[in-house]
């Protein structure tokens, strides 16, 4: 078996870098010059972490598997460990991680991890080929950081659409002075899943690259009644569309007010909470009065979902690994990338944790169990559905993790463009090219604070993620790393440029982000 060590990686890092750099001077005299991910400086601020000595080491193996989601569902996939979530990771804030992946996928398949929402130093971002060369079948990377902030989070891959597989963890960094009070925790994953039951994500994008332009976009159409679509039953192929194109996988119409028009791209057969379908849910026992932390992650391609727990309130503590000032309510709208901690105190019986595929009709379940109780329907609808609900525009930071207040150095126009007719998805008119990923740099100095204005000019909405940083929604809004933008709409965050490398800002829907919408944001050097 081949290995690749750190050293390798960054020597190779630091001599494609050159090269990168020395083309695009030759094709554009003026190109700027780029801190590069693994340079003095990265070094310089992972001292600056506040490490606590201990190291967690650990495997992570990327293979082949067969996953039982339950109900009698079985499908072949590719997954970490062999299991679907695979193993989450706890550590606590400051511990360093070292993490071994080796590539056990089929030939020719490269792959990577990236550390979702964790700032970090650039070389272990895991995004080849900007900061690492790909992993290749058969070789092994460690990824090694200090994770200095506490918070809910979790790990995919960051090569093609493999994150719409099983190739997904959480990764929980405990805080050592925790301030909230509670009485046990569940980690709630959820995904929308077709990998080995009617394609494969390589299947779908491959049809979405095709372009829609012969499909029903204008969204609330006609979509087939709940009652025949059962929760543990796939859809049928749909027809083909009037222009002849394949719609195997593509969601014929689908509208959510929330979301401000079509719900999303791809019509998925499951919907999966801790990787189980509903009819054969996952299952947390619990005790009646204890006040339980729900860390909620949405590791789905192309899904949005609103998460209630059936006859509870809900307490909205943490967006993206950071405290906001707390905000009780019925449900939550969680995006792709997003993650919502929750407190609930628990009443005594048998509860749906239900997860709504937003303008999808359809929908994930887990159950809470404080006592007895036959099993809820699977395609339950609790009356939480339509309360109260606040976005993370509504909300505020926590007075210790708010940014300081200051006029923005730098304001960067970060446009979404490109239309699910042409399937051209971009930002500022411009497909991001992995072959050349110096091109069209969104570039920032250290010791900067800077605003992006996402300024949305499709028909769909998006959420935005950026590695490497926590930035904040407005003036004293919520922090986060992945956030919604509705379509023909503008949201403005504020970030500190404190992290020096260079770093992919980009749709975290699965399907728009291969096609084009991203861009690096890098440092100067």
């Amino acid at each position: 078996m081949n290995s690749i060590n750190r050293r390798t990686v960054l020597a190779g890092l630091g001599a494609a870098g050159t090269g990168l750099l020395a083309a695009c001077g030759k094709d554009t005299p003026s190109a700027p010059a780029l801190l590069s991910p693994n340079g003095s400086q990265v070094a310089r601020v992972e001292k600056e972490r506040g490490a606590t000595g201990r190291v967690r080491s650990l495997n992570v193996t990327a293979a082949p598997a067969t996953v039982d989601l339950g109900g009698g569902v079985v499908a072949k996939s590719w997954a970490f460990g062999g299991q679907i979530p695979g193993k989450e990771i706890r550590i606590s804030a400051g511990d360093t991680l070292e993490a071994e992946l080796s590539n056990q996928l089929p030939d020719a398949t490269t792959t990577s991890i990236h550390w979702h929402g964790i700032s970090l130093r650039g070389d272990m971002d895991g995004v080849p080929p900007v900061t690492q060369i790909p992993v290749r079948a058969g070789s092994n990377f460690t990824y090694r950081f200090v994770a200095d902030k506490p918070g809910t989070y979790f790990f995919h891959p960051h090569v093609g659409v493999q994150v719409d597989r099983a190739l997904y963890a959480p990764l929980i960094i405990e805080d050592p002075r925790e301030p909230l009070s509670y009485d046990d925790e569940w980690v709630v994953v959820l995904d929308d899943w077709l990998d080995g039951v009617t394609g494969t994500p390589d299947d779908v994008f491959t049809e979405l690259s095709h372009g829609m332009s012969g499909m029903n976009m204008k969204g609330g159409g006609s979509r087939r009644p709940m009652s025949s679509r059962h929760p543990s039953m796939p859809t049928s192929p749909s027809a083909p569309a009037g222009d002849g194109a394949s719609t195997r996988f593509r969601l014929r119409s689908s509208a959510s007010p929330l979301l401000g028009r079509d719900a999303g791209d791809v019509d998925y057969p499951y919907h999966l909470i801790n990787g189980r379908v509903p009819t054969d849910p996952a299952v947390y026992n619990g005790t009646p009065g204890r006040r339980v932390r729900l860390r909620i992650i949405n590791a789905g391609a192309d899904t949005a979902y609103r998460v209630v727990l059936g006859g509870h309130k809900l307490t909205i503590t943490h967006t993206d690994g950071f405290p906001v000032e707390h905000e009780e309510v019925d449900a939550l709208l969680i995006a792709m990338g997003e993650r919502y901690d929750v407190l609930v105190t628990l009443d005594d019986g048998v509860f749906p944790l239900v997860a709504l595929a937003e303008g999808k009709d359809v929908s994930g379940m887990a159950l809470v169990r404080t006592g007895s109780g036959g099993l809820p329907d699977p395609a339950a609808r609790p009356s939480q559905l339509d309360g109260r609900m606040v976005t993370a525009g509504q909300l505020r930071a926590s007075d210790g993790v708010r940014l300081e207040a200051k006029d923005p150095d730098q304001v960067i126009r970060v446009k979404l463009t490109g239309s699910m007719g042409a399937y051209d998805w971009a930002i500022n008119g411009h497909r991001f090219d992995m072959a050349a990923p110096t091109e069209n740099p969104l570039l920032v100095q250290q010791g900067q604070r800077v605003q992006l204005d996402f300024v949305n000019a499709t028909g769909m909405w998006h959420p935005m993620h950026l590695h490497g940083h926590t930035y904040q929604l407005g003036a004293d809004g919520a922090r986060k790393d992945t956030t919604i933008v509705l379509p023909r709409s503008k949201v403005s965050v504020v970030f500190d440029a404190d992290n020096p490398g260079q770093w992919m800002l980009h749709c975290h829907n699965a399907y728009h982000s291969e096609a084009g919408m991203m861009a690096l944001v890098a440092y100067g050097a």
